[in-house]
């Protein structure tokens, strides 16, 4: 009962976000399309962390590392392309690409070779500790990045266009809309097979019972890094998308602050639901550009208590904690374990 409940909310999250589309199309809106566009880009960064977190059990403070390995990847291509200079000679001339289909395998391998090297380090350790090393490695990513002037530097690299994909037009904010969607449709399908799986069952058996699981002939460790790479590659793939939605890569997409942002999607969503995600990031946005923006247009700016609420809506963090303290005191299944009752499900 409970997994059909939670396939009805699931559902009806979809069609949320799908509602926000057409709103926005019948009323000349493009700009609500961007943000439904940056709920799925999100969503989909979420997604990557959701399966090393919640299906896993590894708390990962260092996920913003792979989602600005893959923007780097896709900013560095595209901008190679667009000034038509050589990314390297040898073996073969190769000028940058500006095809999402070429920019997206190569955001997965770089930020899949990262998780690698970081994980094979920060997997012999547990915790807090596993935390903080995680933590640790996104810092250096993010400080080589500042200190990279050929790429931008702390003002990071700006891009001309978007990159293109077959059969749309990289302009209209629908067609990339779509193609965003698309991606974190595979995507969650890709995490529902690979959770319900053996592998899956496996990750989650080590998450719960570690030492029962090394006695059944399964090497913990193995499971846990190749979880790791995926949900990695996964960021690096949102990463991608990411810049390519604002034209723009900087160092800002490593930052502490971004695998904050990552991790409370997750969280608000309910970890390990396999939409939590998604529904953490149209929260999230929801949060950032109503309470932030819009709602403070709409109150007056004198009289009574209304100057200090606007001031408290400029601080609409201030909100989102209250709402993740709530989320984390009484409903630790998230927003998705709210709606749908129960424990721990995976959609």
């Amino acid at each position: 009962m409970t997994l059909t409940r939670e396939t009805g909310v699931n559902a009806i999250i979809l069609a949320i976000l799908a509602g926000i589309v057409g709103w926005a199309l019948l009323h000349d809106e493009p700009f609500l399309i961007t943000l439904a566009t940056r709920v799925v880009i999100l969503a989909i960064a979420a997604a990557g962390l959701n399966l090393a977190l919640g299906y896993g059990g590894l708390v990962s403070f260092g996920h913003a590392a792979f989602f600005g390995i893959g923007g780097y990847a896709a900013g560095i291509l595209a901008s190679h392309a667009q000034d038509y200079e050589a990314l390297f000679t040898w073996p073969f001339l190769f000028e940058g690409t500006n095809q999402m289909l070429i920019i997206w395998p190569v955001a997965l391998v770089f930020s899949g070779l990262a998780a690698i090297l970081i994980g094979a380090l920060s997997l012999r350790t547990s915790g807090v500790y596993f935390i903080m090393i995680t933590l640790a490695f996104a810092q250096m990513i993010f400080f080589f990045a500042i200190s990279w002037p050929a790429y931008g530097g702390e003002d990071g690299l700006s891009l001309y266009s978007r990159n293109e994909f077959p059969g749309t037009d990289p302009y209209a904010p629908l067609d990339f809309f779509l193609v965003c969607a698309g991606v974190l449709l595979v995507v969650l399908i890709a995490i529902w097979r690979i959770t319900g799986a053996r592998f899956g069952l496996a990750l989650q058996a080590a998450r719960q019972n570690e030492v029962r699981v090394s006695t059944s002939g399964i090497r913990p460790f193995g499971v846990r890094l190749t979880a790791f790479v995926i949900s990695a590659m996964i960021a690096g793939l949102a990463g991608a998308l990411y810049v390519d939605l604002n034209k723009f890569v900087s160092p800002a997409m490593m930052s502490w602050q971004t695998s904050g942002e990552i991790m409370v999607i997750v969280i608000l969503g309910g970890v390990g639901r396999l939409f939590g995600p998604v529904a953490g990031a149209l929260v999230f946005i929801f949060m950032e550009h109503w309470l932030g923006t819009e709602l403070k247009t709409l109150l007056p700016s004198e009289g009574g208590i209304w100057p200090f609420v606007q001031g408290l809506l400029a601080h609409w963090q201030i909100l989102l904690g209250l709402v993740l303290l709530g989320i984390v005191l009484f409903a630790r299944g998230g927003i998705i374990g709210l709606l749908a009752g129960g424990g721990r499900g995976h959609g």
